[in-house]
């Protein structure tokens, strides 16, 4: 993304599986986890939960079959128009990501529906009022 070029699932996948081993090996040892990422597509909130295969194991299988703990996975989906965000984007200083790859972004986009677990929240709200309905949200679960 540093240098241009819009990722793909080959790109993320191997990504994907390491946050997904950090969130079962953090739960198993009895945190609780706030993870951000963009996990844009369904595909790629799977693979946090149930890692590669779709199945709860570790994404590197050394093989050793062993009972992972659950994870119960709550989405916060900070919604906004690519005119806001582009906008932001645009005051960012040192970030990798270029403003050109908003669009790829965008069309890369598959926003959480049901089943899923999830919250929408506008990022047109203050800040306050997203982490208070975030956390509001958390506390009723």
């Amino acid at each position: 993304m540093g240098k241009g070029i819009p990722l793909n699932d080959q790109d993320r996948i191997p990504w994907l599986c390491n946050l997904h081993d950090i969130l079962i090996r953090d739960v198993a040892a009895g945190q609780h986890v706030v993870l951000a990422c963009s996990a844009l597509k369904k595909m790629y909130r799977d693979i946090l939960i149930r890692g590669k295969d779709g199945v709860l194991q570790k994404c590197d299988d050394s093989g050793k079959e062993e009972k992972l703990p659950e994870v119960k996975f709550f989405v916060v989906y900070l919604s906004g128009s690519s005119e806001v965000i582009s906008g932001r984007l645009h005051r960012r200083k040192g970030h990798f990501m270029p403003p050109k790859l908003l669009q790829s972004q965008f069309d890369t986009l598959e926003p959480p529906s049901a089943p899923e677990n999830f919250i929408q929240i506008s990022v047109d709200r203050d800040l306050s009022e997203i982490i208070a309905t975030i956390i509001e949200t958390l506390n009723i679960k």
